[in-house]
């Protein structure tokens, strides 16, 4: 067994004590390739079987479409039920304010949400994909990682997971986040990737694109971002190394069109892939802040 092997068969474990220690859990999907992994370790945790647990995607109304035609595609292709929690009703049932200025993003507002379609669908276990190596706060968290009653993360409620021993009991209200790839890091999944033949959405590969220069980063230009006249506007080779709102996930100039160019960059590479994120560039904080009050 190599180490990929490895990292498989723990997530696979993983995978199935969720389906054994929970009544009514869920699989968090974002369109991006840490989620779509999860779904292919779900095919092999439960297949030719049903997944004891229907994909959810938290919808801000501002993916890139690329992205929501390929979560059409793949949950067509598994055969699986798809639960979609709009940001867009919350805004209109007054559940969340819009932000509004040049950098506005409804990325921070999924939260409320996400928490609400926990709370419609009674799940107790939310599986995603998120991993140590993204960023210092999500470095902090358990593979099960408790929340109270309110959605809210507590660093200091964490459970040791000695001898990968994973401790699911909770309180009524509570529910459990759980990452089975925690463990892995960014070019574990695209090793993984590669070695298993996974299909992604194009914008992982680089492609030509209107782009917006905009604190010290490029953006995809869309009707969602706002656009003034004296914003640097170009049309550059570039990919999105994470997948998350438009308003906040910045493009790398690249030329990146096979699987072994982009681990080549990543190899290269000396910024993380959350540093592409203009959400987590808020205060030093951000994430930890925002995971404290139900954020994923």
């Amino acid at each position: 067994m190599d180490y990929l092997d490895h990292l498989e068969a723990e997530a696979i474990y993983i995978l199935r004590e969720v389906a054994g220690q929970f009544e009514n859990p869920a699989l968090l999907f974002s369109g991006g390739k840490d989620s779509i992994t999860l779904v292919h370790l779900a095919k092999k945790a439960f297949k030719p079987g049903k997944f004891p647990f229907p994909l959810v995607h938290i919808d801000t109304g501002h993916n890139f479409p690329e992205t929501i035609v390929f979560r059409d595609w793949l949950v067509e292709q598994v055969g699986e039920r798809l639960i979609v929690g709009s940001v867009q009703e919350s805004i209109d049932q007054g559940r969340v304010m819009e932000s509004t200025g040049k950098n506005a993003s409804r990325n921070a507002l999924q939260t409320v949400t996400l928490l609400d379609t926990i709370a419609v669908h009674g799940f107790d276990a939310c599986i995603g994909g998120a991993r140590r190596d993204e960023e210092k706060a999500r470095a902090k968290e358990r593979v099960f990682s408790v929340r109270d009653e309110f959605g809210q993360w507590d660093p200091k409620r964490q459970r040791p997971e000695l001898w990968n021993i994973f401790n699911g009991k909770i309180n009524k209200g509570e529910n459990v986040r759980v990452f089975p790839i925690s463990n892995w890091t960014e070019l574990d999944v695209w090793n993984y990737i590669k070695r298993e033949g996974i299909a992604l959405p194009s914008i992982y590969f680089s492609h030509s694109r209107d782009v917006v220069w905009r604190n010290g980063q490029w953006m995809a230009s869309a009707d969602c971002l706002q656009v003034d006249a004296d914003d640097r506007v170009e049309r550059r080779s570039v990919r999105f190394r994470t997948v998350g709102d438009m308003t906040c996930t910045a493009a790398v100039d690249s030329h990146a069109v096979e699987l072994d160019d982009i681990i080549a960059e990543i190899k290269a590479s000396t910024v993380s892939e959350r540093g592409a994120r203009m959400d987590d560039k808020v205060s030093e904080a951000a994430m930890e802040e925002r995971k404290k009050q139900g954020y994923f």
